[in-house]
């Protein structure tokens, strides 16, 4: 794909005023990445141990850093790659970070079963922390520009006909996801099922029609270079990035459940929330700026994929590198991780049934927001069971209301076209 900057511009022109502007933007943030991630890349060679709070820190700023990478990179690739096979690509590098971090744990378990815990926690910590805050975030910022811009309350964000298709792929995962609580572990069969779930989806998507990205920011600085130029540091990002990742994965998870266990507070929670949190970031900011920017169903949309990302290839790949780390075909759960497992499966249930109408309320962002902050009090079995009970009696509703949508949603991944027109009687 060439863009105008590809053409040859006298000096002087605007394509040259834009090409020294985005190697200034390119540099000041490269510069920026480099001074965060050179003390983890000095600490993991040199083979010191420090304390694991320091060690926390440095890998974890690092983590962050190499994230905030990988998301330019992934974005300004769009200007010259398109397509599904771009598209998967791009989805497993995008979120290579939470991956690292818990396949490292799913496959430490193969040979010490204490580390199932922390693959399962981190699992649903992601999932939930996405569709948790993420979603709602992005559309109460969406509505809040729209309302600013219309000068009227603005109480819903429309998504586009075409999301059906990965609501349809994300309510049948969701669905078949149950059959974890309900068994007691993650089998092999059923992972290399979710992830030939996700690459069906990603064969789906390669009938779609590639659309000009819109990029903000050092993606954008990047997107802006020569093609050349770009290409050249497109992959030198995507190499450092994942460099930087992989390095720091194995001491970033270690370092968090030392570090439980030396201010006294669970591995668990910590596993579960601060490790999705770091890789998550760069996603969630670029998401909100661009739902600030006024391209509020851009954004959800481009969260409701890395949701199916994270539940179906995620999921699926955790019996795997179990196995691969010395398991059985079997990953089983605890009491604790099968309630977990109930819980994110019940939010990710009610966060597909309130959008079945492809509208996503404000009630529902403020619904699922306020859901997400009571999980943090409520610890427990019974806290657990009841907030999986009220997500589940929430979607159920929101199903029932939206009921005309239901079978077309269901149907959408294995139609070679939606149905378009909207359906009534909501």
């Amino acid at each position: 794909m060439q863009t105008p900057l590809d053409n040859a511009a006298p000096p002087g022109s605007p394509s040259r005023v834009v090409d020294r502007a985005a190697v200034r933007t390119l540099a000041r943030s490269a510069t920026i990445a480099v001074v965060l991630v050179l003390p983890a890349l000095v600490l993991r060679a040199s083979g010191a141990h420090l304390d694991p709070l320091v060690q926390l820190a440095v890998f974890g700023v690092a983590v962050v850093a190499a994230s905030f990478v990988l998301a330019w990179a992934a974005e300004a690739a769009q200007v010259d790659v398109s397509g599904g096979l771009a598209i998967a690509v791009l989805a497993l590098i995008a979120v290579l970070p939470e991956y690292a971090v818990d396949l490292y744990y799913a496959y430490t378990a193969g040979s010490d079963p204490t580390y199932v815990q922390y693959a399962a926690a981190n699992m649903t910590g992601s999932n939930r922390l996405l569709l948790g805050l993420g979603w709602p975030l992005v559309v109460l910022v969406a509505l809040f520009v729209a309302s600013r811009t219309t000068g009227a309350p603005v109480r819903e964000l429309a998504l586009d006909q075409g999301n059906r298709l990965e609501l349809g792929f994300l309510l049948v995962a969701g669905l078949v996801a149950f059959v974890i609580p309900a068994t007691g572990h993650i089998h092999l069969v059923l992972g290399l099922a979710l992830i030939a779930w996700f690459a069906f989806y990603m064969v789906r998507l390669t009938r779609g029609e590639a659309e000009e990205p819109d990029l903000i920011g050092t993606a954008a600085a990047v997107g802006a270079l020569p093609r050349r130029a770009r290409r050249i540091t497109v992959v030198a990002l995507f190499v450092l990035a994942a460099g930087v990742i992989l390095a720091s994965a194995e001491p970033f998870a270690e370092s968090l459940v030392a570090s439980g266990t030396r201010l006294g507070v669970d591995e668990f929670l910590l596993v579960q929330w601060l490790a999705p949190l770091a890789s998550e970031a760069p996603e969630f900011i670029v998401a909100v700026l661009f739902a600030w920017r006024g391209k509020g169903t851009a954004a959800i949309a481009t969260l409701i994929s890395s949701k199916i990302n994270q539940w179906t290839l995620l999921v699926g790949s955790l019996p795997i590198a179990y196995l691969a780390g010395g398991g059985t075909a079997s990953l089983v759960l605890d009491a604790r991780q099968t309630e977990e497992m109930l819980l994110t499966a019940a939010q990710t249930l009610m966060g597909i049934a309130v959008l079945l109408a492809l509208r996503f309320p404000r009630w529902s962002a403020w619904a699922l927001l306020a859901l997400f902050a009571v999980q943090f009090p409520v610890t427990g079995t019974h806290g657990r069971l009841v907030l999986a009970g009220v997500y589940l009696v929430i979607a159920a509703a929101a199903a029932t209301y939206h009921r005309r949508h239901l079978l077309p949603t269901l149907t959408a991944p294995f139609r070679s076209a939606v149905d378009e027109a909207p359906a009534h009687g909501d």
